[in-house]
């Protein structure tokens, strides 16, 4: 602890500096964190201003890649959820998203799941760290009408927002109002029942500014499968595989002076729709022997936040923000033998969080506070079957995490960045421990800088894991478990070709140790270790003024080293995937083309007869387009055609994507 103490004290006297992050390709596509150019542009170094009303109040650490998704970038790809959003960023591999979309198949970050990755909403902790009934964060759950933009980091963020960032840290920032009061709305519908409402209603005043977004889906996705998917009923087509989503978001901001800004968000979420791999032949009928699983998502966001320049001038900024978060899961249904079973999960988190940003002279800058997390977790078990009823009943438990971090940054010489960080964290079940981290970064010349970042990290089972029978899948708790530790590590360079052509090129990996899965006798167990080494490739290319395109290719060997799964890739990682495009926007006609590409994943679990689970799914690639049309002013017609080859493929493990998919609809804004 005395040694935890001096290094956070070491770090406190560091000088620091911040890095400007640069706008994504042109304003809407993403871009290096900061151009090698940037270092050398000034003999003399200003101080950054840090304002209260800004949406990100920093620039990004410097010595890992920034990969930023704004507003219009994700209106042009007709995302639909932020899992839409996030499939097409260097790094990350979704197979939970589209039609078909089912919770067992996974969302991974260079290889790591999302409870190995922080997820921050406007900055605060959204992630659940929920293993079992299906309860783990659903990105298809989160609306786009009120995002702003999406961030990913990685390297000293962790010091900054979480320990367990294995993967990275994911922020979504939602809208605030601007300008005068206005109406927007959009309407769609699409293949196999699929509708999609939006509403916005937006403005600011002197002082007050205000935002309100809703969103509606529904789907029912009744679409023909070939033999092998699961949930494939007599008639030839996927059944159980509905979604329904409402979600709702607002933002308030009030600011008294130029130098002080209090705001308050919330975002509510309510899913309710059918999970697949349960399925057996039939008509989701009790009646009948088959299995229809359900799952009912209700979750709550809200926050509050104040930001304040402090003294007289423009290089210190103060944080505070308070939040709580809920997500409620219920996975009910009866299963193949008519007996019926009920699993609830209610995890409540409450977060407190003080930041001081200080940009003590040009090239110094320091980031140090603290943050407090109250996790509780509330568990319901009920089954009429005679060999899992012993488990029924009820367990609530809860945890406290506290922590101390500090990040300084330091130009030692023009081209020349360190950074140095640390995070003290003290936890009610695991005790007191310390993740350092350290970044570099170093330009070559004024077009290309190298660099490379470390973090040493820590992920703390759930509670879930320790304390709640999972009756679904017949997992057992294990109050035994010990956290998965290890590091996270990325080296890179960033080129700006030219004025129009820039690109990232990233090596990224991670070792972990004890990492938590279900083994052999159905209990939650520390069971080895993972090597994990990739590569990353973001390349943006604005041809004209009108016309612009983007390459992002992401490769990830994530091999298990110990058990009896030995030398193999993790289940359901694919080693490649791939999103290239190219886009037209001018006068308020658009049109987007773009390729998915994904190169299949080992099967893992619940396969077909005759198959073995280190088989891998098949490589598939899918053509996309999506067009806007201007009719007024204030109205126009858009239409989005996925997977243009009508060439249906199996996304994941006994996963299947139709053949072509159309969406029609309007938007207008008052």
């Amino acid at each position: 602890m005395k040694t935890s103490i001096c290094l956070a004290l070491l770090i406190l006297g560091l000088p620091t500096l911040a890095a400007a992050q640069s706008a994504p390709t042109r304003s809407e596509l993403v871009h290096p964190s900061q151009r090698a150019a940037d270092l050398l542009s000034q003999a003399e170094p200003a101080i950054p201003v840090l304002t209260p009303q800004a949406e990100t109040r920093q620039p990004a650490p410097p010595a890992t890649p920034v990969y930023t998704v704004p507003a219009a970038q994700i209106e042009k790809q007709g995302a639909q959820s932020l899992a839409d959003v996030l499939r097409g960023l260097p790094g990350f591999a979704i197979n939970d998203v589209g039609p078909g979309a089912d919770i067992h198949t996974g969302t991974y970050y260079r290889g790591a799941s999302i409870n190995q990755s922080t997820l921050l909403l406007n900055g605060r902790p959204f992630g659940t760290n929920i293993n079992t009934y299906h309860g783990t964060t659903d990105f298809n759950a989160l609306p786009v009408e009120a995002i702003e933009k999406v961030e990913l980091t990685s390297g000293a963020s962790s010091t900054l927002y979480g320990s367990e960032g294995f993967g990275g840290v994911l922020n979504v920032v939602t809208k605030k109002g601007r300008g005068q009061p206005r109406l927007s709305a959009s309407l769609e519908y699409g293949s196999y029942g699929q509708s999609n409402y939006r509403a916005a209603f937006a403005g600011a005043g002197d002082q007050f500014s205000y935002t309100v977004n809703y969103q509606s889906f529904l789907a029912d996705n009744r679409y023909g499968v070939p033999f092998e998917s699961v949930n494939r009923g007599p008639d030839g087509r996927l059944f159980n595989g509905d979604a329904y989503r409402n979600s709702y978001a607002a933002n308030f901001s009030y600011e008294p002076d130029s130098r002080n800004t209090l705001s308050f968000d919330l975002t509510k979420i309510v899913s309710r729709k059918g999970l697949l791999y349960f399925g057996f032949p039939g008509n989701c009928n009790p009646a009948l022997p088959l299995q229809c699983d359900r799952l009912d998502h209700d979750g709550l966001n809200t926050g509050l936040n104040w930001r304040s320049q402090l003294g007289g001038g423009e290089d210190s900024l103060l944080s505070v923000s308070l939040g709580y978060n809920q997500d409620y899961f219920n996975t009910y249904g009866p299963n193949q033998n008519q007996f019926s079973r009920t699993g609830s999960l209610d995890s409540q988190l409450i977060s407190a969080r003080i930041e001081h940003d200080w940009y003590t002279s040009p090239g110094h800058r320091l980031r140090y506070g603290f943050d407090l997390l109250n996790n509780s977790l509330t568990g319901t078990i009920l089954s009429t079957n005679p060999a899992r009823a012993a488990n029924n009943g009820g367990e609530s438990h809860a945890v406290f995490n506290g922590a101390f971090f500090a990040l300084s940054s330091w130009t030692v010489a023009k081209p020349l960045q360190l950074e140095l960080g640390v995070r003290q964290t003290v936890n009610s079940l695991f005790g007191s421990y310390t993740n350092p981290s350290l970044g570099i970064r170093y330009a070559l010349s004024p077009d290309v800088a190298l660099r490379a970042s470390w973090v040493l990290a820590q992920r703390n089972p759930g509670l879930d894991q320790l304390f709640v029978y999972d009756t679904v899948h017949g997992w057992l708790p294990n109050p035994n478990l010990v956290p998965e530790t290890g590091s996270a590590y990325t080296a890179g360079f960033d080129v700006r070709f030219s004025e129009a052509l820039s690109g990232q090129f990233t090596y990224f990996g991670s070792g972990l140790a004890n990492r938590l899965a279900v083994g052999s006798d159905n209990r939650w167990q520390n069971i080895g270790s993972v090597a994990t080494n990739g590569l990353e490739l973001a390349l943006r290319w604005q041809i004209a003024p009108e016309w612009s395109s983007f390459l992002n290719y992401t490769y990830t060997d994530a091999k298990i080293l110990t058990g009896s799964d030995a030398g193999l890739q993790l289940g359901l990682v694919p080693y490649s995937v791939g999103q290239a495009g190219v886009g037209y926007d001018h006068g308020g006609y658009q049109a987007n083309l773009i390729a998915t590409y994904g190169s299949g994943s080992r099967r893992a679990f619940y396969t077909l007869p005759g198959v073995n689970n280190t088989d891998f799914s098949s490589p598939w690639l899918s053509l996309d387009l999506r067009t806007r049309i201007p009719l007024t002013p204030n109205l126009a017609f858009t239409a989005y055609i996925e997977n243009l080859a009508d060439v249906p493929y199996e996304r994941a493990n006994r996963i299947f994507t139709p053949g072509i998919l159309y969406r029609i609809g309007v938007e207008t804004s008052l």
